[in-house]
């Protein structure tokens, strides 16, 4: 599984960066997320930073 964040849609509030801190980061002032393979270990914080993202800006790509 991979995640991606929309930077024309993200606000930066660091939701994600404060969930899954192993997947998501902060490139100035929007979030990114590594371009890597999410770990089993943090496949649920990385769906549940999606899910309570503010204003969806996380897509989740099985």
């Amino acid at each position: 599984m991979r995640a991606k964040v929309d930077p024309d849609i993200c606000t930066g509030c660091e939701l994600c960066v404060q969930t899954c801190p192993d997947v998501f980061y902060m490139k100035g002032d929007v979030a990114e997320a590594k371009d890597a393979d999410v770990s089993s270990e943090n496949e649920d914080l990385c769906r549940q930073a999606a899910e309570e993202c503010p204003v969806e800006a996380i897509v989740i790509i099985d």
